[in-house]
Order: structure tokens, then sequence, then C-alpha cells
């Protein structure tokens, strides 16, 4: 082989090389960002619980519009996409939860982290 031959061999290698640590990147980048949708959608759903349980008369079982005595609903507390908690009891005007994802978020170390602040006509998600 000739030295251009081998050159252009070395050149076609280096290039694959980076076109694969780029496609792993932007593998990885998605990852998260699906776990970060997730885990919101999942705090969202949570958030409609807890204001469904706001608007429920107690004798139906709801809070009577208070989230004093809203609980985790069996089986939603940990899922595929994630861990969640009621980071701050229900009080009589709201409730706040938390939800930590299954990916590494922005640190590197832990969880994509969300939490979710429900009042009675209103839903906050926040990092």
């Amino acid at each position: 082989m000739g030295q251009q031959q081998l050159l252009l061999i070395v050149l076609g290698v280096i290039i694959v090389g980076i076109s694969i640590v780029v496609g792993i990147n932007l593998f990885q980048s998605s990852a998260i960002q699906a776990n970060r949708d997730a885990v919101i959608a999942d705090l969202n759903n949570l958030a409609s619980m807890a204001m469904q349980y706001y608007k429920k008369p107690t004798n139906l079982g709801g809070g009577g519009n208070s989230f004093v005595g809203f609980a985790m609903p069996t089986g939603l507390a940990s899922n595929a996409n994630g861990t969640y908690t009621i980071k701050t009891a229900g009080t009589a005007t709201t409730i706040v939860f938390q939800g930590v994802g299954t990916e590494k978020g922005d640190n590197g170390t832990s969880g994509v982290t969300h939490t979710a602040t429900v009042t009675a006509t209103n839903i906050a998600i926040a990092k």
C-alpha cells in the first residue's frame, strides 16, 4: 500500500471514531431529557390526583377544600421513571411533591429531580 492510502485509512478511522463518540453523547443527552419529561408527566398526574382530592367533599373521601390527609396512591411511589414522595405534607392550601428520576441529572451524581407545588387552582413544576 502507498503512503497516501494508509493516510486515508487512518483519517477514515479517526472520523468514524469521532462520529461514534458524538452519537453516544447525543443518545445519553436524549435519555436524560426523556427521563426528565417522564418525571414531569408523573408529577402532573400526582398533582391532578391531589387537586381531585382537594375538591372532593369529605363525606365522599376527599379533603373538602384541603390537602390535609392526602397520601401517595398505592403503586405510584415508584415506577420505571423514578421515585416520588410528598416533600411537604398537605396543608389547607398547598402540597408539594418531589420526583427523582432514574437517569443522572445535570450534576452527574444524582437523578433528575423536580418538584410540583400544587394549590387549589395551580400546578407549578420546578427543578
